[in-house]
């Protein structure tokens, strides 16, 4: 799956995945030149995210937050190990503890599960060019 042909208007979905505790996702992708952030977003449903990763190039950060009729406390991480134009690689595993996201230098990430989730059937990429291509 390409994180370059994802536009802000356009998603990649999954609604039925089988992430159970202790499972791991890899997510392989592009991103655009002209991207300036996209979005990982993992949960029960678009309305109930017990992850969302949200790298952000014009702040050279890594937003995480979580989402359940409102958005939690922002946990901003500022260590953006790749940037426009690269490929990349961002592994997620799903354990009891949380969320824990590995960057594509090996830096990790940890993120509660702060909404008490034993299961994630949801996944949805989202892109978010600021300008046109």
């Amino acid at each position: 799956m390409s994180l370059s042909a994802l536009t802000a208007q356009e998603t990649f979905e999954i609604m039925n995945m089988a992430m159970n505790l202790g499972t791991t996702l890899k997510v392989k992708g592009n991103i655009a030149k002209n991207d300036d952030h996209f979005a990982i977003n993992l949960g029960e449903g678009p309305e109930k995210l017990g992850l969302h990763f949200n790298p952000r190039y014009d702040r050279s950060s890594i937003v995480l937050n979580s989402f359940d009729g409102e958005w939690g406390k922002e946990l901003v991480v500022n260590h953006l190990c790749f940037a426009q134009g690269s490929e990349i690689t961002v592994v997620m595993t799903f354990d009891s503890d949380g969320f824990k996201v590995t960057l594509p230098d090996g830096h990790q990430i940890s993120f509660p599960n702060r909404l008490g989730l034993s299961q994630v059937p949801y996944l949805r990429v989202e892109g978010g060019s600021a300008s046109p291509p």
